[in-house]
Parts: structure tokens; C-alpha cells; sequence
């Protein structure tokens, strides 16, 4: 397990919106097993579009690492493309990764 941030480490607020072909496909919890191993903090949830959205707080290389892995995606999944962007830590409640419905 790598931890989400070591002591002292800045923590960084990202925000993906996964296109394609990402519902149905167990993205959610593609993303909250990785999220978990990796110590990350936030949530990802389907959207009515048929997207996925992604909100994680971690430590800058951790987050680099779930966004490594948001690319592949599971098996039977089909990016299109993945829009990132930074967010306030202020957005991330809890201490733990979830699946939001």
C-alpha cells in the first residue's frame, strides 16, 4: 500500500470526468479498490450523462498514480477521453474512498 501523502507532502484536489464507454462496465469500483490501495481520499459516482466523475485528495505522485490507472480503466471499458481538473481540498469529506450514488 502506498500512502496518500507522506509527512509534509502538499495534498493535491483533482477532479476526472471519464468519457466513453465507463457505466456498466465496473468502473466505480475499478476506481474504488485502486483509490483504497493507494490511500486516497474522495469519491466517484455515474453521472446522468453516462460519464464517470472522479474527486480524489491525496498526495501529488499518489494522485498521478490513480490518474495512471483511471486511463487504462477495467476491462470492457472505452475511453474517450478524461477531463481533469484541480478542486479545493474543502471538497473532499471524509477519510476514506467511496462510491456515491
Amino acid at each position: 500500500m502506498t500512502p496518500a501523502a507522506s509527512p509534509g507532502a502538499e495534498l493535491v484536489g483533482r477532479r476526472w470526468i471519464v468519457v466513453g464507454r465507463v457505466q456498466g462496465v465496473g468502473f466505480r469500483w475499478f476506481v474504488l479498490n485502486h483509490a483504497q490501495s493507494l490511500g486516497v481520499r474522495g469519491w466517484v459516482r455515474n453521472t446522468d450523462d453516462g460519464s464517470v466523475e472522479v474527486v480524489a485528495l491525496a498526495g501529488a505522485a499518489t494522485i498521478e498514480q490513480l490518474d495512471a490507472r483511471l486511463t487504462l480503466g477495467p476491462p470492457g471499458a472505452r475511453i474517450v477521453r478524461i477531463e481533469r481538473s484541480d478542486v479545493p481540498h474543502e471538497i473532499v469529506e471524509g477519510k476514506s474512498f467511496r462510491i456515491m450514488h
